[in-house]
């Protein structure tokens, strides 16, 4: 009990300690205890020492026991930046699972991991940056546009899904420990944040309140109710304001209307913009005065010291609020179990033997298999593996970096497309592969064995498509033109051309595998290939997860998170952030794929839909009830999804919207009763206020394996059904 005592140095606390030396404290006393504790460090401080705890890079105080630490880590897809990790798919090929349990077990791998590389720095005297345990994930942000480089950091299109892929990574990041978090989770970018990439610091997204509480928000208020320790505000304005010093988004929203008690971190040197690039100040002490009284407790950059001193000095903010933002950072580092608390971390003992383990790895695995969406397949897949010659071309079959996408973290276990195919085929059957065309550039030598050799094959697998130095974050793609997004929608004419070459003369089965972190024109690829698989950046298994699906030890079950247009022609232009004619939602024009598709080895029946009512009150659930039958001859997972569609005679209302999702597996021949429950909830629509409301009138839901739309091509999609009910 010594740890006690020494918290316990006020007369005020005195019957508490006295207390818990004979019994264990209750969970209010512990809360009690720290947040004495951290008034009397606070006490302690000089101002200056204040404000450089207020920045990413705090210092250690020596003579106060405060140890150093750096806020900034990442960890998208599993620890990025940090060495040796294991490498999940990127988030939107998470995303494509559309399984929240797999998402949960995800990030609780990343924790595991993040844990022991912390646990490991600290009995090492470092304190690095990503080596902390505060990271800056998940990205909540709407996926708008396919032009904006980092959507593949994002879980889609829609604000449903990205709700609960997002709430569900945050529960497995930080635990379930009622005394400690097991790491910090992050919303970010808050918000209404998503290119243009070359914009960000100085654009402003002009947006309605209909569209920002019906699109943009949504999932940053269900991690806010799930409990998330941080948000993240961005380096943009949100209809005018700058969203790191924004009344709106920071105080009237996240902190009064949603109650948000964890610290708000700028997106780094975003406060820099609010001066220099939005020229919203007139300079950086007015920048940082503006963001400490809107609510931004840590700065990732270094912009709150030295200049929240002078703004101190120049009576702009008060040394009292310096203290309540400050208090708020430290409830995080005792949160993480930085400093004694007087009872153990459970977590102080996980070893370095979880980074990249057996179970992570498998789970890396799963998550790939289930992300890889069959786009197109005439037959000619599953392959055999004792198939006579397999030809395998395409610089991304060797590339690790198709693997990776961005945010990633690195090991000595890659797994390749041409490994995964190589460990899988029989022994006697033959594979050749050659890398036939440059990713970007057509070929100097117009000498080329590979389209003559490829026609000597039984089947092709070409290997294209995009990596993270085509697509991403601003300074980090280095092969886009523009800082990481990709205005131009079409693959490198290089890619299309060689794949024309390949088709011509040829009859041999044609199988294309696409690497992307962002929708693609496949118009061209759809008519020359005989399947498709987008496969995402799969991570370290992606390899292996993809010969699985090509030999069919696994049944391809990916559902597209995002809406492939035609062309970029069909979409409004990158720069506007009003919802109209955007994503599945709103956009009229036929797609080239529509939101939530993706194919089967198998065919699905969707059968006997039975609603529990036909006429209800507001207020009141509908029970919708139906069959699921695999007609095939393979065991395989169902992505059944659910769409409400309202109409209303004065609010624009979305054609449809997700408001519900299973993966199922279903045995071949079986047929399983599933069920939803449509709540009032569910049924509301969003009035040009920003206000659910639930109005009467017809309710029409489908339920199905894809979003019910028309295409004068027939994607080979399972039939969904319809049912409509009334509230009166």
């Amino acid at each position: 009990m010594m740890n006690l005592k020494k918290i316990c140095s006020s007369v005020l606390f005195f019957f508490i300690c006295l207390i818990a030396s004979a019994q264990p404290l209750s969970h209010q006393q512990r809360q009690d205890l720290i947040n004495h504790k951290i008034a009397d460090l606070i006490s302690k401080m000089t101002l200056e020492e204040k404000v450089k705890q207020m920045v990413h890079h705090a210092p250690a105080i020596e003579r106060l026991n405060i140890p150093a630490y750096n806020w900034w880590n990442e960890a998208l897809h599993g620890i990025a930046r940090s060495g040796n990790a294991t490498v999940f798919p990127q988030a939107i090929g998470l995303a494509a699972t559309f399984d929240e349990e797999l998402a949960y077990r995800t990030a609780d791998a990343i924790s595991e991991e993040a844990r022991a590389i912390y646990n490991a720095a600290i009995k090492n005297d470092h304190h690095l940056k990503y080596a902390g345990l505060t990271f800056w994930t998940p990205n909540v942000n709407i996926f708008r546009d396919p032009r904006w480089g980092r959507g593949q950091e994002t879980y889609g299109e829609d604000p449903f899904l990205t709700s609960r892929m997002g709430l569900n990574f945050v529960k497995g990041l930080q635990g379930n420990n009622p005394d400690f978090l097991k790491v910090a989770a992050c919303a970010k970018h808050f918000a209404v944040h998503s290119g243009p990439e070359k914009l960000r610091h100085v654009f402003d997204a002009e947006v309605s309140k209909k569209d920002l509480f019906e699109t943009y928000l949504p999932a940053f208020k269900t991690l806010v109710d799930g409990g998330v320790e941080s948000v993240m505000c961005a380096y943009n304005r949100t209809n005018t304001e700058p969203c790191c010093g924004s009344k709106e988004l920071l105080v009237d929203i996240l902190r009064n209307s949603w109650g948000f008690k964890g610290h708000v971190v700028s997106d780094c040197w975003a406060l820099a913009d609010i001066d220099k690039g939005h020229q919203y100040t007139k300079n950086p002490v007015e920048s940082v005065a503006l963001s400490l009284k809107k609510g931004v407790n840590l700065n990732c950059g270094d912009e709150y010291y030295p200049y929240l001193i002078d703004a101190v000095k120049q009576g702009l903010v008060t040394e009292d609020e310096i203290n309540q933002s400050l208090t708020i950072l430290l409830r995080t580092r005792f949160k993480l179990g930085m400093f004694d608390t007087g009872i153990p971390n459970p977590y102080d003992t996980i070893s370095t033997s979880s980074i990249n383990s057996s179970p992570h790895r498998k789970i890396a695995l799963e998550s790939a298999q289930k992300s890889i969406v069959l786009l197109k397949n005439n037959g000619v897949l599953p392959l055999k593996s004792n198939i006579g010659y397999l030809f395998l071309t395409g610089p991304n079959a060797t590339s690790i970096d198709a693997l990776l996408g961005n945010y990633y973290g690195i090991n000595q276990s890659m797994i390749t497309v041409q490994e995964g195919i190589a460990g899988h085929l029989d022994p006697g059957s033959l594979l050749q592969y050659k890398q036939g065309f440059l990713p970007d550039r057509a070929n100097v030598n117009p000498f080329d064995w590979t389209t003559g050799d490829a026609k000597e094959a039984d089947a092709v697998v070409v290997v294209m498509g995009l990596s993270g130095n085509f697509e991403g974050e601003e300074g980090e793609s280095i092969a886009s033109p523009d800082f990481g997004d990709r205005l131009n929608y079409d693959l490198p004419q290089s890619q299309i051309e060689f794949l024309k070459k390949l088709r011509k003369g040829n009859s041999k089965p044609i199988i294309v595998i696409v690497t992307a972190g962002s929708p693609v024109n496949m118009t061209a690829i759809s008519q020359l290939a005989d399947a498709v698989l987008f496969a995402w950046y799969p991570g370290e298994e992606g390899g292996n997860a993809i010969a699985d699906i090509l030999f069919g030890k696994v049944s391809p079950s990916g559902r597209l998170p995002i809406t492939f247009p035609k062309s970029l022609d069909q979409l409004p232009a990158y720069e506007n952030y009003c919802m109209e004619g955007r994503t599945y939602r709103y956009m009229q024009e036929e797609p080239f794929y529509p939101f939530g598709y993706g194919l089967s080895y198998t065919k699905f029946n969707y059968e006997d839909l039975q609603l529990s009512d036909q006429l209800i009150k507001k207020g009141e659930s509908v029970k919708a009830s139906f069959l699921l039958k695999n007609k095939g001859r393979v065991t395989a997972d169902e992505v059944v999804q659910l769409y409400i569609k309202r109409e209303s005679d004065s609010i624009a209302t979305p054609l449809f919207s997700l408001k519900g999702f299973k993966r199922v597996n279903v045995k071949a021949g079986e047929t399983v009763t599933l069920s939803f429950t449509i709540t009032p909830e569910m049924m509301s629509i969003v009035n040009n206020e920003g206000k659910n409301l639930l109005e009467s009138g017809k309710v029409t839901l489908f339920i199905g394996g894809a979003l019910p739309v028309q295409r004068s091509l027939d994607l080979g999609m399972s039939k969904g059904m319809s049912a409509e009910f009334e509230v009166k």
